[in-house]
């Protein structure tokens, strides 16, 4: 039901999504009666999407952009969010993907599926095209705008989850965005980070900038929610402005539109690889769930990338990944406390 358009989106990318991938259900969470419209506009251009694999979960209410936290968490109990949060907590779903208000979404979702063992807090995550052909993933991007160290932390063992899925190395490279590589740049926070990330088990390889998201000098980047969200917004519209450009050059002239004609192949793979839709689907990290919030200007491509994150993180055990990865943590750290401690008890009798 979210998002700026709503219904006449995210019901054909459903189905769309659902003829791709044969083996899925879908729950179709809203509305019943508005849903059920939309579904016969579209569904005789998707006719291998039988009935049974289209369920419609009736939801009475609908969050709004304009809703607050308090509102969307208080006052709209039967909302098609907490309506299909509550059907993954349930087990009824796997995955949950929405298009909507993101404040509401995290806090529904947080509220309802709790977040998981040894995760302070949710930190939302999504991939971002680089020049190898590859994406690094960039966490967080908006869910918290003051962390401590330790967040930060826990940001970098979950981004590493969600990339080892999609990277070659056995455990991703990370990185920690500051303004400059060397090991004095940054302020207290990012200088305490840095200390915890050296002495954990995860492949940090120091600090990183802006440009090295775009240059895959790593496979994820760790930032706070307020960084992260800056740096969201100013790709997303550096890469319309790029996309307009080409448009109007293409039609400026007769001599440009026949260069346009001889490169146009070489122009469409550029468009393709920054084509910020290709990359929708930002993943909701640290839940006891998988959560995927879709851009609220998605259109129908890009709402059905979301639903194809979502069915990936499914599909590979992002949720073990994550659960894993923390408990390998923590015994590492048990056992280096435990080193630690035996050192300082000899140290004293021999003293």
């Amino acid at each position: 039901m979210g998002g700026d358009i709503g219904l006449p989106v995210t019901i054909p990318a459903a189905l769309a999504f659902a003829q791709q991938f044969p083996e899925t259900v879908l729950l179709l969470v809203g509305r019943q009666d508005e849903i059920g419209r939309e579904l016969k506009k579209h569904q005789p251009r998707y006719p291998n999407v039988t009935h049974g694999r289209l369920e419609i979960l009736h939801a009475s209410e609908v969050i709004t952009m304009e809703d607050s936290v308090e509102i969307a968490l208080r006052r709209k109990k039967d909302s098609s969010m907490r309506v299909a949060a509550q059907a993954v907590k349930d087990g009824r779903a796997q995955a949950f993907v929405s298009a909507g208000n993101t404040g509401a979404l995290m806090a529904i979702s947080r509220y309802v599926l709790k977040t998981l063992d040894g995760i302070d807090r949710p930190a939302i995550a999504a991939a971002m095209p680089n020049q190898k052909g590859g994406a690094t993933t960039v966490l967080d991007l908006g869910a918290n705008v003051d962390c401590s160290a330790e967040h930060l932390l826990q940001f970098a063992i979950m981004g590493t989850a969600l990339a080892q899925r999609g990277q070659e190395t056995e455990l991703p490279s990370v990185g920690l965005l500051n303004i400059g590589e060397e090991v004095i740049k940054g302020n207290d926070i990012v200088k305490q980070a840095a200390d915890l990330l050296r002495a954990s088990s995860l492949n940090f390889v120091g600090n990183v900038e802006g440009n090295d998201i775009f240059k895959g000098t790593v496979d994820v980047v760790v930032c706070d929610g307020f960084v992260g969200n800056v740096l969201l917004k100013s790709v997303e519209g550096l890469s319309h402005m790029v996309a307009s450009m080409i448009r109007e050059e293409f039609h400026r002239s007769f001599l440009t539109m026949l260069a346009g004609l001889l490169a146009r192949p070489v122009l469409n793979r550029f468009r393709r690889r920054v084509d910020n839709r290709r990359h929708n689907g930002a993943a909701l990290l640290g839940l006891k769930g998988v959560v995927f919030k879709s851009h609220g200007s998605a259109d129908e491509y890009a709402f059905r990338y979301a639903l194809e994150r979502a069915h990936d993180a499914v599909a590979t055990g992002l949720l073990a990944r994550i659960s894993s990865t923390i408990t390998g943590l923590t015994k590492s750290h048990a056992h280096e406390q435990a080193q630690a401690n035996q050192a300082a008890l000899t140290s004293v009798i021999q003293k």
